[in-house]
């Protein structure tokens, strides 16, 4: 009877051990949790839309990393993919994305970029302010304000959070612009008035191009001009200035997001310069995921 007892005891004893041993079923986030992330997100990533340079970017690097042989690129949208992530985010769930900053998202979730041993997504990027030639010419006034339009991706991101809380994008422009007079005065600095000339924006539906595109809209229209906001894909975007069906952009992601529309139409364009620095794009995590690099995604 006793020896029964003695071996009921050890029994019992392993089932506690092995409960406890962290093997993936329970709450240890040691490797096991990390090489079972491809399972949980089904070897996806949740992109935007096709040609979009983050796009290019991402099937390079499921081609250089050789633990991301398996995995799949889904194409969405920059909508699509947000919702997804929030999604994901409110329950707590692993999800991996296509992101890029300034963005809302960094704003109301917790999130963090995974390291790019290989360097795939490049370094910071700028988005710059391409018109079309001869603009200055024509539109002193609306070149002025484009050449000298300069903020910080802070700034940028009140009005995406605004957006995204509800607001109508011109409602969250016009809303900053009256709440930071300093510097867009900056902007405007030797700028005169006009009445009622036309000027066309083109951007991308992007919430950094949604923000920004009102943002100078707004300010262009309390110069005294008539403002079209042309909304077109990243392509059609750089053709649109390029050919001067639209007058300007300030969404051109360089060196990298945009590099083959600036290598198709930069010649046709002028560059005014970047109007953010310190822009950044990457595969994107909650920061509850215990992994910190692309290579970590077994």
């Amino acid at each position: 009877m006793k020896k029964r007892f003695v071996f009921l005891f050890v029994l019992a004893l392993g089932f506690v051990l092995s409960a406890c041993s962290g093997n993936g079923n329970g709450t240890d986030k040691g490797s096991d949790e990390g090489t079972s992330v491809g399972k949980e997100v089904k070897y996806k990533i949740v992109g935007i839309e096709p040609g979009a340079g983050i796009m290019q970017a991402t099937e390079k690097a499921l081609k250089e990393y050789d633990n991301l042989a398996d995995w799949k690129l889904v194409e969405s949208s920059s909508t699509a993919m947000a919702a997804e992530l929030q999604k994901a985010y409110e329950k707590k769930e692993p999800i991996v994305v296509t992101g890029w900053s300034p963005h809302w998202k960094f704003a109301k979730f917790d999130l963090k970029y995974l390291e790019d041993p290989k360097g795939i997504y490049g370094e910071e990027e700028s988005i710059e302010t391409l018109v079309r030639k001869g603009l200055k010419e024509d539109q002193p006034s609306a070149y002025t304000v484009l050449d000298q339009f300069h903020w910080e991706p802070s700034n940028m991101e009140e009005v995406m959070v605004e957006i995204h809380d509800g607001a109508e994008p011109k409602e969250a422009a016009t809303k900053w612009v009256e709440a930071n007079k300093d510097l867009v005065s900056e902007w405007t600095k030797g700028a005169e008035e006009v009445s009622g000339e036309k000027i066309s924006l083109a951007y991308v539906a992007w919430d950094t191009e949604i923000a920004s595109a009102n943002v100078v809209g707004k300010v262009l229209e309390d110069l005294g001009y008539e403002v079209d906001l042309i909304q077109l894909d990243a392509g059609p975007m750089f053709a649109s200035v390029a050919e001067g069906d639209a007058d300007a952009m300030v969404a051109a992601w360089l060196p990298l997001t945009h590099a083959d529309y600036m290598d198709q139409y930069g010649d046709k364009l002028e560059n005014l310069g970047p109007n953010l620095e310190g822009a950044k794009t990457g595969l994107v995590v909650p920061a509850y995921m215990d992994i910190n690099s692309i290579e970590d995604l077994k």
